[in-house]
C-alpha cells in the first residue's frame, strides 16, 4: 500500500523548497508559514483520502463503521458548539434586559424630572420672567436671578437631551432583545433537531459495531484484523513522516527531547492497558497506552506542536496526530470527536479532542502514543507519573 504513496512523496518533495534556495528569497515568514500550512493541509488530506479509499471503503462493513463514527463524532461537535453559543446567548440576552431595567428607571427618573421643570416653567411663565428681573433694585440680586434662570434652562435642555438619549438606546436595546431571542430560539430549535440526528447516528454505529463483531467470530480472525489496523496506522504513520519531512518547528520552543518527565498525561485516569503489556490476541503487544475515561472529556497536546492528522482511521477510530518537531509525534486514538484540524500549532495544555469510543470499541477510552522517528516508545518516560 505504502508504493501507492510514492507518486504523493515525490512530489511533496520536488516542491518543497530547502533553506537557503533561491525559491525562498523575497518572501517573508509569514507568506512561508502560510504557504507551508497550505502544502500541508493539501497533502494530508491526499493521504487521508487515498486511505480511506484503499482500505476502509473496500471493506463495506468497516466503511459503515466510518461514516456512521464520523457522522456521530461531526454531530457531537456541533452540538457541543452550539450548547457553548446558547450558553453566550443567553448570557448576553440576561445583560440585556438587566440594562433594559436601568434604562427604563432612568427614564422614569428623567420623565419626573422634566415635568417638574416644565410645571416651574410654568409657573415663572405666569408671573413674567421679564416683571420679576425689573423689579429686582438691587444689582447682586438681579445678577443671581438672571444666572439662575439661564442655569434652569440650560439644565432643562440637558435633561431633554439626556432623556432623548435615553429612549433612542433604549429602542435599540428592545430590538437588539428581540433579535436575541429570536436567534437563541433558534438556536434551540437547531439543537433539539441535533440531538434527534444524534440519536440515530448512535443506532447506526451500534448496529456497524454489531455487524463487525459479528462478522469477527474467531480468535483468529481477531488478531488477522489487529494486525491490518497496526499495518495501516504504520503505513499512515511513514507517509506522515515523508510529508512533514520540511516543516519548520519555531526557534524560541522547548524541545520535546529535554521535556522528558516533566509532560502532563492527555487526561487523567489509571491506564487499562500499559505500553508492552500483552493484547488480548496474544501474539501482540500494547504500543500505548489505554485510559478508561468518561465519553466527552476533554484531551490536551502534551506537548507544543502541530497537528499532522485529524481524521477517522481503521481501528483508530477518530485519530489525531501531532508533530512535536525533531521526530517526535504523538497520537491520540479513538476520540469522540476533533476539536482542531490539521496545520494548527498547538501548545502543552491545548484541548484537541474528547474522549470516545470510535473504532469500534465498546467503552470509552483514550489510547495514547508516544513515537520517535516512526516507533513506538513508553509514553510513561515522557509523562510524568
Amino acid at each position: 500500500m505504502f508504493a501507492s504513496f510514492l507518486p504523493l512523496l515525490l512530489a511533496l518533495a520536488l516542491f518543497s523548497p530547502l533553506p537557503g534556495t533561491a525559491a525562498t528569497k523575497g518572501k517573508s515568514d509569514e507568506e512561508e508559514a502560510r504557504a507551508q500550512l497550505q502544502q500541508l493541509q493539501g497533502e494530508i488530506k491526499k493521504i487521508s483520502r487515498q486511505i480511506s479509499s484503499e482500505k476502509s471503503r473496500k471493506n463495506s462493513l468497516q466503511g459503515q463503521l466510518r461514516e456512521a463514527e464520523v457522522t456521530l463524532g461531526a454531530l457531537q461537535k456541533d452540538i457541543a458548539a452550539n450548547k457553548k453559543e446558547l450558553h453566550k446567548s443567553r448570557l448576553r440576552l440576561a445583560k440585556l434586559k438587566a440594562r433594559q431595567l436601568e434604562l427604563r428607571k432612568s427614564r422614569d427618573e428623567q420623565q419626573a424630572l422634566i415635568a417638574r421643570e416644565l410645571r416651574a416653567a410654568y409657573q415663572m411663565g405666569r408671573q413674567g420672567q421679564l416683571k420679576i428681573l425689573l423689579n429686582q433694585e438691587d444689582p447682586n440680586t438681579l445678577a443671581r436671578a438672571i444666572a439662575y434662570y439661564r442655569y434652569f434652562y440650560q439644565a432643562r435642555n440637558e435633561h431633554i437631551e439626556q432623556y432623548r438619549k435615553i429612549l433612542a438606546e433604549l429602542a435599540e436595546l428592545e430590538s437588539g432583545i428581540t433579535i436575541t431571542a429570536a436567534e437563541q430560539e433558534d438556536r434551540r430549535k437547531s439543537l433539539a433537531q441535533q440531538q434527534k440526528n444524534l440519536v440515530k447516528a448512535k443506532s447506526s454505529r451500534e448496529l456497524a459495531v454489531q455487524n463487525l463483531v459479528a462478522s469477527i467470530r474467531d480468535k483468529g480472525g481477531r488478531l488477522k484484523q489487529m494486525e491490518q489496523d497496526q499495518l495501516q496506522l504504520e503505513q499512515l504513520l511513514e507517509a506522515i513522516e515523508q510529508a512533514v519531512v520540511n516543516l519548520k518547528m519555531p526557534e524560541n520552543y522547548k524541545a520535546f527531547s529535554k521535556a522528558g518527565g516533566t509532560m502532563p498525561w492527555p487526561i487523567s485516569g489509571r491506564a487499562s492497558h500499559r505500553f508492552g503489556n500483552s493484547r488480548n490476541a496474544g501474539k501482540m503487544r500494547w504500543l500505548g497506552v489505554t485510559i478508561p475515561a468518561k465519553e466527552g472529556t476533554r484531551v490536551a497536546a502534551i506537548h507544543h506542536g502541530r497537528v499532522v492528522y485529524a481524521d477517522w482511521l481503521r481501528g483508530s477510530g477518530l485519530l489525531i496526530i501531532i508533530d512535536h518537531g525533531d521526530d517526535y509525534m504523538s497520537l491520540y486514538a479513538h476520540n469522540q470527536s476533533l476539536l482542531r484540524d490539521v496545520g494548527e500549532w498547538v501548545s502543552a495544555g491545548t484541548n484537541i479532542s474528547t474522549v470516545g469510543s470510535t473504532g469500534g470499541k465498546d467503552s470509552a477510552a483514550l489510547y495514547f502514543e508516544v513515537r520517535h522517528k516512526g516507533k513506538p516508545v513508553n509514553p510513561a518516560k515522557w509523562c510524568r507519573r
